[in-house]
């Protein structure tokens, strides 16, 4: 949703960064990892129960996320191998973060509560193979309630409010599984019915 109606803006506003980005001998590869370093030490955070360092971290993990790709176009190395690096990185980091609240519920909550995380991290990894799959086939599955900066945005209220980290997790899951609802309809409307061969 948030990728829809506010990536061009986002990108226009990015753009000098990336210009200014580029002198510094950087690529955007460079800032890729660095993403991950900050989102593992989020993850470790918020796992030994510091979630207002957690959020920080989150927040300052999306940053690369958001510059690399600004980075690239202004120093025109943007690349198949690089999005496809900047994708995988960025599952690893949603499930590393996932893992860490599970961590803290571990430590904090009842030991059924663990499986939350783990729940909205499994449907977080369905919708992304289903728009990976539907793009593969010449479709799209862009959209939806809850893609990956709706799901930022909510991780990032519970663990600003932590009284209402249980909540957004719930609030996720749910969320998640409408989208990816809505983009298996999508893709099944677009896709061809293959013809019974014999």
């Amino acid at each position: 949703m948030f990728d829809g109606k506010f990536r061009r803006p986002v990108d226009r506003a990015v753009q000098p960064v990336g210009k200014a980005l580029r002198r510094t001998g950087l690529t955007p590869d460079h800032l890729t990892v660095a993403g991950l370093v900050v989102g593992v030490a989020a993850a470790v955070a918020i796992g030994t129960g510091r979630l207002f360092l957690g959020l920080v971290l989150v927040i300052l993990a999306a940053l690369p996320d958001l510059l690399d790709g600004a980075l690239a176009k202004a120093s025109g190395a943007a690349s198949e191998r690089g999005a496809f690096f900047d994708s995988t990185v960025d599952r690893i980091t949603d499930a590393v973060l996932m893992g860490g609240i599970a961590w803290h519920f571990a430590a904090t909550e009842s030991q059924f509560l663990v499986l939350l995380p783990f729940a909205v991290s499994s449907v977080a990894q369905i919708i992304s193979y289903q728009r990976a799959k539907a793009e593969s086939l010449g479709l799209d599955a862009k959209g939806g309630l809850m893609e990956r900066a709706e799901r930022i945005v909510l991780i990032c209220l519970g663990l600003a409010f932590p009284v209402l980290l249980i909540p957004v997790l719930w609030v996720l899951l749910v969320l998640s599984s409408v989208t990816a609802v809505q983009r298996f309809a999508r893709v099944w409307r677009q896709a061809e019915v293959a013809p019974i061969t014999q």
